[in-house]
């Protein structure tokens, strides 16, 4: 087997140059009796147990657990992401503009765009936005292009940040913005209610699935049948896409989504990445820039930058976008990533969430005072836990270490002592077990 292992000749030239036979010899100045003959660490483990193992040799009971999501998500990053996005040939995170000097990263954010076409079920997506707020208020600005109209409706049940980006980016071109309310029962959006809310001056409507409060909309099926010929805009979380049906099979027009969840870590809550794709008879609208396929002077493949409708290129008013630039780094990482994972990873990693999800909803629903999940409707990662004192027990959970959810009453008034929390794969039966025992301390 050691004529597989790719390193092996590499430790051999590095023995021979210390002038050593083994590594037994190089920690030979280390005293026997300190010294450990193996890490007792269980074989056959995926690379994410064995980081827990060691994580618990040294320190694991001062980690501090983190339950929270709402747009940004402690997923498992593996290591072999930074090892690759961290080759030389990355180094800039920078898209370039010579392709003559510039075909491994040109190609990489091709392959990025491809995925996310197929992840989307969209014909086309550009090489990446900011993060998801720019990326929703940038797709509602193209619905404007495209209809020349000037109404949105949006759920309300939207992230309050992701609210007021939409409104910074919409309101110097007269945009109008309409809320479509949610059931105080099953969380879902009511879908019913958009034909009293659409106009003849309606651009747009945009959806999430799953909602902000983790809620799968059952209905966003039938969406489209009751807007019409107006944009219909999705945001998703890619994860879920292994899953359930992707935009495109329920005719969505423009795709959104966050993508720090793919290989990216949550760097303290950014940068982050921002996924926008559409249909092809949209893609003169599509802001930022889409990286090509085509042929040299040669006649070899080439790759170079195709759309690039920024104001610095052409006559300002014409430009689709003042954003300058994109998330290379992170669209390169999202790409390592998903090629790792495959449609069966995928597939299998949200199996494996919504497992733990369920766990720690049974879990919390044993201890007094807690009901978990609010809302009755289907969920993925995410959910919300009415709780007696919401914002005392999350203060004390945090003095235990545990950040358990994020307080919604402030911009939900109606959702007194109600968290919206978040599970990943991160977290061990050992960590829902942390978090409940401490629960039960507080409630």
């Amino acid at each position: 087997m050691t004529c597989y292992i790719p390193n092996i000749n590499l430790k051999r030239e590095m023995l021979e140059e210390l002038g050593i036979k083994d590594i037994e010899e190089l920690f030979a100045s280390i005293p026997t009796d300190i010294r450990i003959s193996e890490l007792a660490i269980p074989e056959g483990v995926s690379e994410l147990e064995l980081k827990k193992e060691l994580e618990n040799i040294t320190e694991s009971t001062k980690k501090r657990l983190v339950f929270i999501g709402a747009g940004c998500y402690d997923h498992y990053v593996p290591s072999a992401v930074k090892a690759v996005a961290q080759r030389a040939e990355f180094y800039s995170s920078y898209t370039p503009y010579q392709p003559e000097l510039s075909q491994g990263i040109l190609q990489a954010l091709f392959e990025y765009q491809s995925i996310i076409t197929e992840l989307t079920g969209m014909d086309v997506a550009n090489a990446s936005m900011y993060d998801c707020s720019t990326a929703v208020a940038e797709a509602m600005r193209m619905a404007k292009r495209i209809t020349n109209k000037s109404e949105i409706i949006v759920p309300k049940a939207l992230h309050w940040e992701k609210k007021a980006v939409v409104k910074n980016y919409t309101d110097n071109i007269g945009m109008h913005i309409k809320e479509l309310p949610y059931s105080l029962q099953t969380g879902e959006t009511f879908i019913e209610e958009l034909s009293n809310l659409i106009t003849e001056n309606t651009a747009a409507i945009y959806l999430e699935n799953p909602n902000f409060f983790g809620v799968l909309e059952s209905k966003i099926t039938e969406v489209k049948s009751i807007i019409g010929d107006r944009i219909f805009i999705v945001g998703v979380n890619p994860l879920t896409l292994g899953l359930l049906k992707v935009p495109g099979e329920y005719c969505a027009d423009i795709v959104v989504g966050e993508g720090q969840i793919l290989g990216n870590s949550m760097y303290y809550g950014g940068a982050s990445l921002g996924i926008l794709a559409c249909r092809k008879e949209y893609v003169r609208q599509l802001p930022g820039r889409v990286v090509g396929m085509t042929n040299d002077s040669d006649g070899r493949r080439a790759f170079c930058v195709t759309l690039q409708t920024r104001e610095q290129h052409i006559r300002r008013e014409h430009a689709t976008s003042n954003i300058c630039t994109n998330e290379t780094l992170y669209a390169l990482n999202a790409l390592v990533y998903i090629a790792l994972l495959g449609s069966n990873g995928l597939r299998d990693l949200g199996i494996k969430i919504i497992r733990s999800a369920k766990e720690l909803v049974s879990k919390l629903n044993k201890i007094t005072g807690i009901e978990a999940p609010l809302f009755k409707g289907y969920y993925f990662n995410e959910f919300t836990v009415k709780i007696n004192n919401a914002s005392e027990v999350r203060d004390s959970l945090i003095e235990k270490g545990i950040e358990f959810g994020i307080v919604l009453e402030k911009a939900f008034p109606e959702l007194k002592d109600t968290l919206l929390c978040a599970i990943t794969e991160t977290h061990t039966p050992e960590d829902i077990e942390r978090l409940v025992a401490a629960l039960e301390s507080v409630c």
